[in-house]
């Protein structure tokens, strides 16, 4: 491994850490608590681009490991010591080496980041989503009439279910000729397939005596029992005329025919003047006696829905609305702020002593999750007594500055929580069996500027498989997207090598092992050649407390 010297006045720096070694295109960076080190010389961003990057967005990224962190992690007093631009490494080592010496309090969370995987994996991409028109004739006519405006369609929505991948594509704007469409995996054979409508196309033609059987749905989700519950806004031209066309509506179809099962309209009473339902999730334990759970974000609240009754009730809590410190929102320089409330969902299995599952959730604009049994709002009565159920109502914990978050989806065959990160352009996870919801707790298990811009929904298949779509939203709504440009990106895992070496893994790691893993972190290589300065004392002395102070972690963590 190559020992870095001197800061050449062309090449990047960005120092601090304790120790820093790169070998080829490989940098890995060791970090103590109030100090930051995350690019080698050969960096793509510059100094000032990964400062500008940590006050503007609250995350520094390192292109090289995708390793990042919160500002607050950095420090001001240790920035004072350490940005400064054609700085000597060794002076700059020197200075903060000292404020180690007081500040050396090492966190295990970091050590296991240092070898996530990141091993999500691009599966399809579109510059511009294009449909499977029926000849091309017909797509002609659709852009001349204005039925198809290529820049008006964005996903938004996904789901899997056996070999077909299901996208929403809401109406966000005119031009929408489909606002649910899929893909059959096994026919596909380019990493940008034309899109086929669900179920036909005649379920999204507008007429004049009726609307479309589907107007705009934003989430989806497929059960255990064969069935597609699409949570219908009703809602076209939303950001420009935004006319209702329909009530709120949920539309359950049979996958094995694609036949609508059923229609349910929300009733008057539980649909607010500002209420606009962006999300659901099912809890199937049982076929017949399944429930789904609709987040409205505009007007906070959540409506339970009774396969077995056909009927459903509105409930209501102070933890379903926004919070009012965590409204801005800061992506790829795109500054906005929004103050949405109940949004992301996922239910757990059944606990098998009473046969009730969780429900986790959390507003968009707020850092915190939170959790209540279904027990308390599978009973109409019940749900709808709020003084009764208050305090069943859990606060886990936070994902700390920037830490809102979207979409969500509990896996439960690992009992893992993963969940989008937008501001940080991540997706990240938490074990619901952990004890702590805390930023320690969680697992970063994707994070990239290009490929996760706008993560907005996740999905677990019943293969196991990690889904995750990032489309750059907030480009599409304060701004445009370049056409050529890859826009829209889904990318997917297997979720035990997704969660594999991060706080969420659920396989259990031998001691050795990691010792071994640190040491080759932080034992040189080779030795300095001549002209190369030796380690400072200090730097040593620090040196050889880290490899103390990792292995009493890894033991009371491992052991």
């Amino acid at each position: 491994m190559e020992r870095f010297g001197r800061v050449r006045e062309t090449e990047s720096h960005f120092v601090g850490a304790l120790e820093l070694y790169m070998e080829g295109e490989q940098s890995i960076c060791l970090i103590a608590k109030y100090t930051f080190t995350c690019c080698s010389f050969k960096s793509e961003l510059t100094s000032k681009q990964l400062w500008q990057s940590a006050t503007r967005y609250g995350r520094v990224e390192c292109r090289r490991t995708n390793f990042s962190y919160d500002r607050g992690q950095v420090g001001e007093k240790f920035v004072e010591f350490c940005v400064k631009k054609r700085e000597d490494l060794e002076a700059c080592q020197e200075k903060s080496n000292q404020m180690l010496l007081f500040l050396l309090v090492i966190c295990a969370q970091i050590v296991s980041d240092a070898f996530a995987n990141d091993s999500l994996q691009v599966a399809y991409q579109w510059n511009q989503m294009d449909f499977n028109f029926s000849s091309a004739s017909h797509r002609d006519s659709a852009i001349k009439s204005g039925m198809y405006v290529p820049s008006s369609v964005v996903p938004v929505g996904i789901e899997v279910q056996t070999d077909r991948l299901f996208i929403t594509l809401p109406r966000w704007k005119t031009g929408v000729p489909a606002s649910l469409a899929f893909i059959n995996m096994n026919e596909t054979f380019t990493r940008s397939p034309l899109l086929s409508p669900f179920p036909n196309w005649q379920a999204h033609r507008f007429s004049e005596h009726e609307p479309p059987e589907i107007v705009s749905p934003f989430r989806i989700r497929a059960d255990r029992c064969g069935r597609l519950w699409v949570l219908d806004t009703g809602i076209d031209d939303l950001l420009g005329e935004n006319k209702r066309i329909v009530n709120t509506q949920l539309l359950i179809y049979d996958l094995h025919n694609d036949n609508l099962l059923r229609r349910y309209t929300f009733p008057d009473d539980q649909v607010k003047q500002k209420s606009f339902f962006a999300n659901i999730a099912v809890e199937d334990g049982q076929c017949d006696d399944t429930f789904a759970y609709s987040a409205d974000l505009g007007s906070p609240g959540l409506v339970v829905y009774s396969w077995k009754q056909n009927e459903s009730w509105r409930v209501h809590h102070n933890f379903f609305h926004p919070d009012p410190l965590a409204g801005n929102f800061s992506i790829t320089g795109v500054n906005f702020q929004w103050d949405d409330g109940l949004f992301g969902l996922a239910v757990s299995k059944a606990d098998p002593e009473d046969g009730f599952a969780t429900l986790y959730f959390h507003p968009l604009s707020s850092t915190r999750e939170f959790s209540v049994s279904t027990r308390f709002l599978r009973d109409k009565q019940l749900a709808m007594n709020d003084s009764a159920i208050y305090k069943e109502f859990k606060i886990l914990g936070s994902r700390g500055p920037n830490g809102q978050s979207g979409s969500q989806f509990l896996d439960q065959l690992t009992g893992v929580l993963f969940y989008s990160l937008p501001n940080l352009n991540a997706v990240a996870c938490w074990r619901t069996t952990n004890k702590v919801y805390t930023i320690k707790s969680q697992g970063r298990v994707y994070m990239n500027v290009e490929d996760m811009q706008f993560p907005n929904d996740i999905k677990v298949d019943n293969q196991d498989r990690l889904w995750v779509l990032s489309d750059r939203l907030h480009q599409f709504i304060y701004g445009e997207l370049n056409p050529n440009d890859i826009n829209f990106r889904i990318l997917t895992a297997d979720v035990t090598d997704a969660i594999d070496h991060t706080a969420c893994d659920t396989k259990p790691k031998t001691l050795p092992d990691i010792i071994t893993k640190l040491g080759d972190i932080l034992r040189p290589q080779k030795a300095p050649t001549s002209g190369t300065s030796s380690q400072h004392p200090t730097t040593i002395l620090i040196h050889t407390f880290l490899h103390i102070a990792i292995y009493f972690i890894a033991a009371a963590t491992f052991m």
